[in-house]
């Protein structure tokens, strides 16, 4: 690269660092006062330290193509980054940190600024790289890159956040897939947030990296370094950095050039060559020399990343810099949190050449702005405008294939797996973009007879050894690059990180999937972070969680979800469904595969008040119980009220004293129970429940519309609700957290019993844990008995 081109990357360099400091002073100053001594501007020192390595990805090393995971801290660079590209608009810039301003950390759905992934929760978008990478070697095996180059994944990576365990989680899968076309490049400044990390990590970075067939390559010493170290006495300067200790470099670094002599000339003595080697430098010359790191060096950075591009292997970039290299508080421990005073940025501005007033001028004290934008704009990875993606819905038929409820009982499981294998026979458009995966659960979750009809996934083929054998097996696992199941290890983390890079893939990789998880219910909860991620992505996928609830009886406490019906509830993005019977759960599943390509905008539907054109993720929570199933036909009004979250079974009469609402497995427990109290309690009320979460949704945006004037607003269970009486009880009942169900006393006010499972499971018969937790038919006699009027009824046993 010429020296030309060099000198404008450096001050391009310039540039973007004293944006980003500008940014986050700006940030404090005009925000500080709302939040009292908390300093909201923040990471003046991270984004400082990753400034070269920005500046030599974004200005010249990467394509088009490539997609980026930027570290948390680093956000107002790559904002400041985006602003120079013309990306990224003044105003939001201005008001970094606030109401509509540029985000903290880069959001995929909240910044203007093209982010690839989003990041903010530590470690999650450096693993996010490594599986989009996968993503993108099935998407061409399938052949959707439509001949378009394959891009890097690429993640900047703060050394502290290496320790975040589902990195190395990830690792491993990434191993086993034969991970490619990934770079992770680590800012190792030597500082995590509250401390100096501890000595001799980058040789543990090295070994386990390198087992896992990863090429490494350090970048500790930049061009004055290694030009140093030709002089006389430079080998001597240059073990005495490689053993200089951690928190001792980076003080030295804070302390500046008179520090860093008085420390060389004490530690290595009278040596002659190496002293006047020292000496021949001024002091801001010797800070300038020490300080010029491999990971600030920008021929060195540019030269390793161009050498990286010549093969596909991953690579972990072991980039040294200096926490808040370039500004005063550069390797100070504390300097996490730290921001620079005004006096401070005064002099920095005035040394940086900029004129008061003009600080957010793009191309302030440049002599050659037109040369900048010129080469900005001219940089390979800006020279296309945007690289969102879009691509074609896929047509989804009007039913899906239903098992046939007469000839035996299912669960919602079983349903599912049938449901799915009838579609994995067709040849038509929906099954060929929907892929599974599991993190080892693939038989167990009903999987399997997908799996047997479309085959796991894999780059090269592989074999099914005992079919080879001709060993009986129920199961065929060839593996072949057609294949549409990915196969994962026993790590959740892994599981939604893969949904989100799948789920992503129509924006990322011009190729839409509809991608399908399954994992034990309980299990979400080990990571509940990953799934927040995914859907704060807006990454779209359908969750199928199975066994559910102390349902699972013989298996215990450990495999019993209590929470999740309330995570389904509360995460965003997640419409969260729990079904009872199969014919539910096909029209559930036809509304989800719609639902997932959604990307409208607009007002709510009026019907629902859910904000349905914007589609998202769909989560359905299944079961391992055989309920007989009803043999009726499914109307549209039918199949939208299923949808919408709940229909009746059971009308009540207009003089109706009690109302059972039910989800999910707890069916026959409350439809017995409606048949035994009938005598005993008039026009008896049975509502079925599909989505607690939909219908919570719905009476709450209804809710703030009318608080909004519009008092025709209406939600789904406010119509359902116009048959209660208000003087009518409620009874609610699932195999989950009783406050699930428990908002639905105030739609009208009426008195309501919650039933459900609060404390952890344990094993036993369904019978003998649905009694222990009161969730039994006769828990539901006993509590309608309790909380309506007509005295006793007659078929509560005595207990």
């Amino acid at each position: 690269m010429s020296a030309a081109s060099l000198d404008t990357l450096g001050t391009l360099e310039s540039r973007v660092r004293w944006l980003a400091s500008w940014t986050i002073h700006n940030a404090n100053h005009l925000r500080g006062s709302d939040v009292g001594d908390v300093k909201v501007g923040g990471h003046q020192a991270s984004c400082a330290s990753i400034s070269t390595i920005m500046t030599a990805l974004y200005f010249h090393s990467l394509s088009p193509q490539d997609r980026v995971a930027v570290k948390p801290h680093a956000g107002p660079i790559f904002h400041a980054i985006q602003y120079l590209a013309g990306n990224q608009s003044l105003e939001k810039l201005q008001n970094f940190r606030g109401f509509h301003g540029a985000q903290s950390y880069p959001s995929r759905t909240k910044d203007i600024d093209d982010v690839d992934f989003s990041t903010g929760s530590v470690g999650l978008g450096v693993a996010q790289t490594l599986f989009s990478s996968l993503v993108q070697d099935y998407v061409k095996a399938h052949g959707g890159l439509n001949k378009a180059p394959e891009g890097r994944l690429i993640s900047l990576v703060g050394d502290a956040e290496m320790d975040e365990g589902n990195i190395y989680e990830a690792l491993l899968e990434g191993w086993k897939h034969g991970l490619r076309n990934c770079w992770w490049i680590v800012d190792y400044n030597r500082q995590s947030l509250d401390a100096v990390i501890r000595e001799g990590l980058w040789e543990k970075f090295e070994s386990i990296f390198r087992n896992f067939g990863w090429e490494v390559v350090t970048l500790k010493y930049g061009s004055l370094q290694e030009d140093a170290f030709k002089e006389p006495g430079g080998s001597k300067l240059r073990d005495w950095i490689d053993l200089c200790p951690n928190q001792l470099y980076c003080a030295l670094a804070y302390q500046g050039g008179a520090a860093w002599r008085k420390r060389l000339l004490d530690d290595l003595g009278d040596q002659g060559e190496v002293n006047e080697l020292i000496n021949r430098r001024s002091d801001a010359e010797l800070s300038k020399l020490m300080c010029n790191l491999g990971g600030h060096d920008l021929p060195s950075l540019i030269e390793a990343f161009e050498s990286a591009k010549t093969h596909d292997r991953p690579v972990l970039f072991l980039c040294y810099t200096v926490k808040g290299f370039g500004l005063p508080l550069a390797g100070h421990k504390d300097n996490h949190a730290g921001l620079m005073t005004s006096k401070q940025m005064e002099e920095y501005r005035k040394l940086e050449g900029i004129r008061e007033g003009h600080e957010w001028d793009k191309w302030e004290s440049t002599s050659d702005p037109q040369n900048l934008q010129t080469f900005v704009t001219e940089a390979p990875f800006f020279s296309k405008g945007s690289r969102r993606y879009s691509a074609k819905t896929v047509p989804v038929p009007a039913k899906l294939p239903a098992p046939n409820a007469a000839e035996k009982m299912l669960s919602t499981q079983m349903g599912f797996g049938q449901i799915l294998h009838e579609i994995s026979k067709q040849d038509e458009e929906l099954a060929k973009h929907i892929v599974t995966t599991a993190p080892d659960v693939t038989v167990s979750t009903n999987l399997g007879p997908w799996v047997n009809q479309r085959g796991l996934f894999a780059k090269e083929e592989l074999a099914d050894t005992f079919k080879a054998e001709r060993i009986p097996s129920t199961f065929k696992w060839a593996f072949s690059p057609q294949g549409q199941h990915i196969e994962l290890g026993i790590a959740e983390s892994n599981l939604f990180l893969l949904l989100s890079a799948l789920g992503l893939s129509h924006s990322i990789n011009g190729q839409r999937l509809l991608p399908i998880g399954t994992v034990y219910d309980p299990f979400i909860l080990r990571a509940a972070d990953q799934l927040n991620y995914a859907c704060y992505q807006d990454a779209r996928f359908m969750l199928v969680a199975t066994p559910s609830g102390v349902t699972l009886a013989p298996e215990g406490g450990a495999h019993q979800s209590i929470s999740t019906p309330l995570i389904g509830m509360a995460q965003d993005g997640l419409a969260a469904f729990e079904p009872a019977f199969v014919d539910e759960l096909a029209t559930i599943m036809r509304f989800g595969f719609d639902y997932m390509q959604r990307d409208g905008e607009g007002d709510p539907d009026e019907r629902t008040w859910l904000r349905d054109q914007t589609g998202g993720s769909i989560y359905l929570r299944l079961s391992t119980r055989p309920l007989e199933q009803p043999q009726r036909t499914i109307s549209p009004e039918d199949e939208q009220d299923i949808v919408d979250g709940a229909y009746w079974l059971r009308k009540p009469g207009p003089n109706a004293e009690v109302v059972i609402a039910y989800t999910g497995a707890v069916a026959p427990e409350a439809i017995n129970a409606v048949g035994m109290m009938a005598e005993d309690r008039r026009d008896v009320g049975l509502l079925a429940i599909t989505s607690a979460d939909r219908l919570n949704a719905g009476w709450t945006a209804a809710q703030r519309a009318r608080d909004r004037g519009a008092m025709h607003a209406r939600s789904h269970i406010e119509r359902l609700f116009d048959d209660v009486p208000d003087n009518c009880s409620l009874i609610t009942v699932l195999d989950g957290h009783p406050a699930t169900l428990a908002w639905l006393g105030a739609v009208k006010g009426n008195t309501i019993r919650t039933l459900g499972v609060e404390h952890f499971g344990q094993t036993g018969t369904i019978a003998d844990l649905y009694a222990h937790y009161g969730i039994d038919t006769q828990s539901i006699l006993r509590a309608a008995e309790t909380i309506s009027t007509g005295g006793k009824i007659r078929y509560i046993k005595a207990s």
